[in-house]
């Protein structure tokens, strides 16, 4: 007896519940774009290089492209459509408006979306390659630009609006932790599990 290919899934979304019958190769990207309307996340390189698709996935960044939409089953997605509270933006999307972090706005969403992920990715704790002193007694590293491009390496912007976008993470990172809707990470520990 043949297996089935396709599965009924629940994704959570936003905060709401999806249900779909979805092929077993189908990405989160295309479950998300192709069957749900949420647009938001871009379909750019669709090999995981780019960052147009980043969502975050119980709070961490992931590209949806590389991620299958079974695998995302009973995990908290959260697209570009559910980062700001209603018609309060979120402190990244406010400091991308007021300080030009986009130009196209074609990876605007993705780019977003891991400053997001990123930012609470620092405030746990966590290293990156430019991070100095990676003791975890150290405490997150300063934010410097040096640090934020590292951690925003993962997303490419072809129109070049990078000096922006840094200052955008800057200026969010200055913003109190409880404005931001997505609930933080957990700690360094859990980096390199």
């Amino acid at each position: 007896m043949a297996s089935s290919t396709s599965s009924v899934i629940t994704l959570h979304i936003n905060g709401e519940k999806h249900t779909l019958s979805v092929d077993h190769r189908t990405t989160l990207l295309d479950a998300l774009r192709e069957r749900l309307d949420l647009t938001g996340s871009k379909k750019g390189c669709d090999q995981g290089q780019c960052g147009a698709c980043t969502v975050l996935l119980d709070g961490r960044r992931s590209v949806a492209c590389l991620q299958l939409a079974v695998a995302a089953e009973g995990r908290e997605i959260t697209t570009i459509e559910g980062v700001a509270d209603g018609e309060q933006l979120h402190p990244v999307q406010q400091a991308f408006l007021d300080l030009d972090g986009f130009q196209c706005g074609y990876c605007t969403p993705g780019q977003i979306c891991s400053a997001i992920g990123m930012l609470q990715e620092h405030a746990a704790g966590w290293p990156s390659a430019a991070t100095e002193d990676v003791r975890p007694e150290a405490g997150p590293p300063p934010l410097t630009p040096e640090e934020i491009r590292e951690r925003m390496s993962g997303n490419l912007c072809r129109c070049a609006a990078y000096v922006s976008i840094v200052d955008a993470v800057a200026r969010a990172a200055q913003a109190p932790p409880d404005e931001g809707r997505v609930q933080p990470v957990t700690g360094a520990e859990e980096a390199v599990a």
